[in-house]
């Protein structure tokens, strides 16, 4: 008698112990972190397109594709890894569908968009699954949900695709009972959410580094009575004193090969102190500068642009 008391209550203990449900989310998490306080960053502006759904769950007859939930959750995910870098101004531009670069075609057209880089996102696979298992003792239940993200980042000055890739990631809960002790998981709608941010997470920290990798530019607004006003400001990272190179554009020539029109490295033009940095805001702001070597044609402003010195 006293075995058997003792064997039920083992099997209580691990009934108890293993009767639960958990959730466990298969993903690469991207290490983002904001730069050190002694780390000069000029941000770069990116405009977050949109955010599209091109798969096929949750579209019933009163689908509506501009307040599609999912997309808006990818969006908002990615826009809170950028956020948080600290490397970013970041430009919610989801109204600038009908101005996108038409990347398919043989020309690429510029839409205005005040930015260094566009990023474009869709949704291209979702899926939901139930499985279980059933033995004499036991029964567990698992939902997975599974979620492919793609990504397209744009240079607005060139119109170029300068990264692309789509990334997969799942997240899964289990829940088990033991002689009918133990948790039960119910619809997990949170799941959604873990999956398609571990897709996220496997690209975000390449946005980041292609974005970083490349010279921030800024351009000449104006030269008003010998005073040269620059494009960018304070909230961007510039400040009085900082120093940066002039370039003259290079020669714009078509590629053979692609049929697209491609612009040549720029010849340095000399170099450039910002003096003072005004505005209030990031539409707005500007920078005054001062040249310290070489000079330009100031009647064509637009030949030149303004890059960091590295």
């Amino acid at each position: 008698m006293k075995i058997k008391i003792l064997l039920l209550s083992t099997v209580l203990v691990v009934a108890l112990v293993s009767g639960y449900a958990q959730v466990k989310v298969t993903q690469v998490e991207a290490q983002v972190q904001a730069p050190a306080e002694t780390e000069k960053v000029l941000k770069r502006k990116v405009a977050i397109s949109r955010f599209s759904n091109e798969t096929q769950y949750g579209k019933g007859i009163f689908y509506d594709k501009e307040n599609d939930p999912m997309a808006k959750q990818a969006l908002d995910i990615l826009t809170t890894r950028l956020a948080a870098t600290g490397k970013f101004i970041l430009l919610e531009r989801s109204d600038i569908d009908k101005a996108m670069f038409e990347a398919e075609g043989a020309e690429a057209k510029r839409p205005e968009v005040p930015a260094d880089y566009i990023i474009v996102g869709s949704i291209t696979q979702f899926g939901r699954k139930n499985t279980g298992d059933v033995n004499l003792i036991s029964r567990a239940k698992t939902q997975t949900v599974e979620a492919a993200v793609s990504l397209r980042l744009i240079d607005v000055s060139s119109g170029q695709i300068i990264y692309s890739e789509e990334a997969k990631g799942s997240a899964e809960t289990k829940s088990k009972t033991t002689f009918g002790v133990g948790g039960s998981a119910d619809f997990d709608a949170t799941l959604s959410d873990k999956a398609i941010s571990a897709a996220i997470s496997q690209l975000t920290e390449n946005i980041i580094n292609n974005c970083m990798d490349r010279p921030w530019k800024a351009y000449f607004l104006v030269v008003d009575d010998g005073v040269y006003y620059v494009s960018g400001g304070k909230t961007q990272g510039l400040n009085a004193g900082d120093l940066f190179i002039v370039k003259e554009k290079g020669k714009s020539v078509k590629n053979p090969q692609t049929g697209l029109q491609m612009e040549l490295p720029g010849k340095t033009a000399g170099k450039i102190k910002i003096t003072l940095t005004g505005g209030d805001t990031v539409d707005n702001e500007f920078s005054i500068a001062e040249f310290v070597e070489g000079g330009i044609d100031e009647t064509q402003l637009s030949k030149y642009y303004i890059e960091e010195a590295k």
